[in-house]
């Protein structure tokens, strides 16, 4: 039987949080030394392949997913959305602009651009893409490729058009606390006899209305982003 699905992250057990680890240094996360990190091309393994178990009753799909780096306050953000929680797949989670690959699509680069234009109306013209992660396979048997890519300024919430139907809300946050593990958490989960272990990246910021809210980001999206982090910490 696989173990079922996490609808509130929040309870299960926090087992560790990673403070032993170094944070990326701060020059190391500005736009020109991300260029050339990406164009040396190494060689590497990430950290985390996916999920773990897949359910058996879904063929795989590939998908993509943007990561877009934002310039906020004179330092580069991550731009992250909240999806709508009526969706069949990860709904209420926060994650990238992406999705599902369309034949049409010419490469992954191609899936990630049109999805986050048609999810959060980014202009293909405003976007630079600068390197590729390795492939990430959720628990529902998407192949997923984290296509990372700079923004080019002026950039401002309120400009974008967001599709109302996939997605609740998007935010940014800052590129430097999620580089840094002391902010990473592990948590542990338990069923019959088996567990998983998933992280996350709870992020205190201000919702649209200028209330405060907390943005939980785990699962797939915290591990694509710790793939990122030990990507430039090599």
């Amino acid at each position: 039987m696989s173990p079922p699905r996490i609808h509130d992250p929040r309870l299960i057990p926090v087992v560790g949080r990673d403070t032993h680890l170094p944070a990326v240094a701060p020059d190391r996360l500005k736009a020109p030394a991300l260029r050339r990190r990406f164009a040396e091309r190494a060689i590497w393994q990430p950290e985390f392949a996916g999920d773990g178990r897949i359910g058996a009753d879904r063929a795989a799909a590939h998908a993509a997913v943007l990561v877009p780096l934002v310039e906020h306050a004179g330092d580069l953000h991550v731009l992250l959305t909240r999806r709508t929680d009526h969706l069949r797949d990860h709904a209420g989670q926060v994650s990238f602009p992406g999705g599902r690959a369309e034949p049409a699509d010419a490469d992954a680069a191609d899936t990630a651009l049109r999805e986050a234009h048609e999810e959060v109306g980014l202009p293909r013209a405003q976007v630079d893409v600068i390197g590729h992660m390795p492939s990430y396979t959720t628990v529902t048997n998407f192949v997923v490729t984290p296509v990372v890519a700079l923004v080019r300024p002026p950039f401002r919430l309120s400009d974008l058009a967001i599709d109302a139907f996939e997605v609740a809300e998007a935010f940014h946050v800052p590129l430097s606390f999620l580089m840094d593990p002391a902010n990473h958490q592990r948590h542990l989960f338990s069923f019959e006899g088996s567990q998983r272990q998933f992280l996350s990246m709870p992020w205190q910021g201000v919702a649209a209305d200028g209330s405060p809210r907390e943005y939980f980001i785990w699962g797939a999206t915290a591990a694509m982003l710790r793939n990122l982090y030990r990507y430039l910490s090599l």
